[in-house]
């Protein structure tokens, strides 16, 4: 994390400067913790299995808006982040048995991303090997939208190309 400060010139200034760069740290610590050893770390938009040690029956997500968990078959789950945060997974038997008490962090893939700040604004890019703006919670709100906006209109293109191919004619 960088900072940018620009000190005050008086000292009541100074004073409710440094107060606001105290909590920021403090906010700072108290979000970014480590993961823990046991901590299914997930990339964003990105899958990960888990092996469970025995046949699940009930799968519950702490916040399925942070984690998406699916079943596949009797004793792998498919862990999708879909945002950042921590949350959990409770994985129980047939009989409610506690199999699994699992806790999902969900963080950014910061190999091969750039990330452009201009000011207080954020605008993310995918470089794969041409960098490519990137749809990422936390970036300007209007660069968001657009990628937003042109992520859907692809994602319906790519759509409507496939149920064409499927009835019998050729995407174009």
């Amino acid at each position: 994390m960088r900072l940018r400060l620009s000190l005050p010139a008086s000292g009541d200034s100074y004073i409710k400067f440094a107060s606001m760069i105290s909590l920021a740290l403090v906010a700072s610590w108290s979000i970014s913790r480590p993961a823990l050893a046991g901590d299914l770390v997930v990339q964003f938009d990105q899958a990960q299995l888990l092996r469970l040690p025995r046949p699940a029956a009930e799968v519950i997500i702490g916040n399925p808006s942070i984690a998406d968990v699916t079943l596949q078959g009797g004793n792998i789950l498919a862990v999708t982040g879909k945002t950042f945060g921590i949350t959990n997974v409770i994985i129980l038997d047939a009989d409610r048995n506690v199999i699994q008490d699992q806790r999902i962090i969900v963080e950014r893939d910061e190999r091969r991303m750039v990330n452009l700040i201009k000011g207080s604004t954020r605008f993310t890019f995918s470089c794969t090997p041409n960098c490519q703006p990137n749809l990422t919670p936390g970036d300007d709100m209007e660069f968001f939208g657009q990628i937003s906006k042109a992520n859907a209109e692809k994602t319906k293109f790519s759509a409507s190309a496939s149920e064409s191919a499927d009835a019998g004619g050729n995407a174009q």
